[in-house]
């Protein structure tokens, strides 16, 4: 069994720390690239800025098995200088701009230090307070000396921490999957070929995945990404039932979601996997959402896939939870699953 210990934690809090919104995923490429660099057999950066790995195989006609990660992280771009320090935004990704008000965010290349502002509450009417404020009446304000570009990113502020069995921090969705293939990679196993892509701009469309998937040419696909959990109690104090899935409880195995029906032959294999290990799991109920899995199953002829998920907290927002020890079964479920893998997966 795989543990995640301290040089884990350090990598993650590295990985999530940088700035890497969609389409400028530089940061976290560049620690990908030193962290792959040693154990890979072949690595290169293709047109879109997706890392794509492999590993290759100690046997002949492996089956070659690509997992999946994604680089980015939700944020902004810069649009309009307004001068003296102030700046026009557009979110880049799904953000709930109930979210931004108030907060403090980094922008560009120097991580330079603004904050979100809007007219406060001694200016605003009754009514107004009654709904959302608009992007359009926000700025980013860097103060006199902040100096930035139109089309420069930004993103939230948040630092990582370990909080007891949590950690907390920014862009857990997805950086805690590219620590995991990151640790996998480590530990590939001889008998598969192992293909690893960390994607650009999945949260604008799953742009990088497809193409990575193109390159491939995998037999069997697995997305490893994070997933809302929705845990929290209901309004009465009650717990809520209704859940998709819930911190503690492992991994999450995917079924459906809203752009892929997940292939039961993974499904039941990563089950399977799961239950002779005893690793915990739980199942993502059918719902919304989706990962690049939907794009990587529609390339070529078709691809078999399945996602395996991190729960957490807050997606999408300024700071997000997850459990450490979530983080280390999934890890573990996918190497005992990627170890046991061959050609007969496909054919029950």
């Amino acid at each position: 069994m795989l543990s995640i210990r301290q040089p884990q934690l350090k990598l993650l809090e590295k990985l999530c720390n940088a700035v890497a919104v969609s389409g400028d995923e530089g940061e976290v490429r560049r620690i990908v690239l030193e962290e792959v660099k040693p154990y890979a057999d072949e690595v290169k950066v293709d047109a879109l800025g997706s890392v794509l790995v492999r590993k290759k195989a100690r046997a002949p006609k492996a089956l070659r098995v690509l997992l999946d990660c994604h680089l980015d992280e939700v944020g902004f771009m810069i649009t309009h200088d307004d001068d003296d320090g102030f700046y026009q935004f557009e979110t880049v990704g799904g953000i709930d701009e109930r979210y931004l008000v108030g907060k403090q965010v980094v922008v560009g290349k120097d991580h330079l230090p603004g904050v979100i502002g809007a007219r406060p509450i001694h200016l605003t009417t009754a009514n107004e307070r009654k709904y959302a404020i608009d992007v359009d009446d926000m700025r980013i304000d860097l103060g006199p000396e902040g100096k930035a570009k139109v089309g420069d990113r930004g993103t939230f502020a948040t630092k990582f921490k370990r909080v007891g069995p949590s950690i907390m921090s920014k862009a857990i969705d997805n950086r805690i999957g590219c620590a995991i293939l990151i640790e996998l990679l480590k530990h590939a196993p001889k008998q598969i070929e192992l293909c690893l892509a960390f994607s650009s701009q999945e949260e604008i469309g799953l742009r990088g995945a497809k193409v990575a998937a193109f390159h491939f040419k995998p037999d069997v696909a697995i997305a490893v990404d994070s997933t809302p959990a929705r845990d929290l109690p209901d309004f009465d104090g009650a717990e809520n039932v209704s859940y998709n899935v819930k911190l503690g409880l492992g991994p999450a195995i995917y079924l459906s979601n809203a752009s892929t029906i997940d292939d039961p032959r993974l499904v039941k294999f990563l089950e399977t996997t799961a239950l002779k290990n005893k690793i915990q799991f739980q199942f993502r109920q059918p719902g919304g959402g989706g990962t690049d899995a939907a794009a990587i199953q529609r390339v070529h002829a078709g691809v078999p896939v399945v996602s395996v998920s991190i729960p957490h907290r807050y997606t999408h927002s300024p700071v997000s939870v997850s459990r450490v020890e979530d983080w280390q079964n999934a890890l573990n479920l996918l190497h005992a699953a990627l170890k046991a893998m061959n050609h007969d997966v496909l054919n029950r």
